[in-house]
């Protein structure tokens, strides 16, 4: 199958360089460019693509007003291109809350250092987020304890996978349970690890628990280093517990979640009684493809509380989190992972439960209470 794709961004060296990336690859074909949101919005609905990739500042009308507009009339997967700087981060996160599905660096030096890794990234992005089809409303940074909408209300689409992916292109898709049952097991940290699609589903999982939640959260999600101080705010500012970019010599405390830097790894060591957070920069590390990396974080986990974790993988591209998962339910830890309706990419979390290291596949909406059910 081939998809077809436009193009939206005001430079036509832009968009003239985006379609000759996209177009070398055989799963996908340009039909058309758009120069500001306005002409996005009357392609979109003349040419009915299968993705777009927008730029977010635009003359006539922006990227976040054309997510909006497209969503409402005719919604499809958006990849986003964006600026690596801090209003970079916030117009990012706003037109993920619009409804756009995932996000690119616009300087393609910045996504990679090779031009070729950098081309391959953009074309895997375009073809996993195309791979989409419409459901529910999205939910949003605002709206996500919001479970139905009142039938005059605006929709706006919630994509479900297709089922990549990454590996387990073939594996038998996993039952999806709505509830739990208390285990009575013993916890002392809730970890949550996610890429594509994560702040969103993020947003679902933390805003519902309440302030007083009885343990630290740790958080790893795929972002650049720019963007994770932003995320974090956004995060803060719309949940009951304390969000933070963690910072080297945190001291983990009950009811904050501890957001990993991006561009650097987060590690959890023990000092005496407390557990404390140590950010290394990512060359200082082990060699990993992801910075943060989940894998990295849970592994020092493992090391620190043994089998007194929660872990969770929700939807990312990759298999990111695999390993560390596999070290912590070594040590006796419980493992879940998002189901596969609910993903926006069904890459990490399908990559424990193929290697049947995650106990439960849990629907987005219903992961807190779950939670919170268990870590009662």
């Amino acid at each position: 199958m081939v998809f077809k794709v436009l193009v939206v961004d005001d430079s036509t060296f832009y968009r003239r360089r985006v379609r000759e990336i996209l177009d070398g690859d055989r799963e996908l074909e340009v039909v058309g460019e758009a120069r500001n949101g306005r002409d996005a919005l009357d392609k979109a609905e003349a040419l009915k693509p299968d993705v777009i990739t927008m730029d977010v500042e635009m003359p006539v009308m922006d990227g976040i007003s054309a997510v909006k507009a497209i969503m409402d009339k005719r919604p499809t997967p958006i990849l986003m291109f964006s600026s690596l700087t801090h209003h970079g981060a916030q117009a990012t996160l706003d037109a993920l809350e619009a409804g756009a599905l995932d996000f690119l660096p616009k300087k393609f030096e910045d996504i990679a250092q090779d031009r070729k890794d950098a081309s391959r990234l953009l074309c895997t992005k375009v073809r996993l987020i195309a791979r989409r089809g419409l459901g529910l409303k999205r939910p949003s940074f605002r709206s996500v304890e919001t479970r139905k909408l009142p039938d005059n209300a605006p929709k706006q689409a919630f994509f479900k996978t297709s089922g990549l992916l990454s590996g387990h292109k073939d594996a038998a898709k996993q039952p999806t349970v709505s509830s739990v049952r208390a285990t009575g097991k013993q916890y002392k940290c809730l970890a949550i690890g996610a890429s594509t699609g994560g702040p969103v589903a993020l947003q679902k999982v933390l805003s519902p628990l309440p302030g007083d939640f009885p343990y630290p959260i740790l958080l790893v999600q795929h972002m650049p280093g720019t963007f994770t101080t932003a995320f974090a705010q956004r995060l803060d500012s719309n949940c009951k517990i304390r969000v933070k970019e963690a910072e080297q010599g945190d001291i983990l405390k009950p009811g904050h979640a501890y957001l990993a830097p991006g561009g650097k790894q987060m590690l959890i060591e023990s000092i005496g009684s407390n557990k404390r957070i140590s950010i290394v920069d990512a060359s200082q590390a082990d060699k990993v493809n992801y910075k943060p990396s989940v894998d990295l974080t849970f592994s020092s986990l493992a090391r620190a509380y043994g089998g007194d974790v929660l872990g969770v993988i929700l939807t990312g591209m990759g298999a990111d989190g695999r390993e560390g998962c596999r070290l912590l339910k070594d040590k006796g830890a419980t493992i879940w992972a998002q189901d596969q309706d609910s993903c926006v990419v069904y890459g990490m979390p399908q990559a424990v439960a193929a290697a049947n290291i995650s106990s439960k596949n849990i629907n987005i909406d219903d992961m807190s209470s779950c939670v919170q059910t268990e870590m009662r």
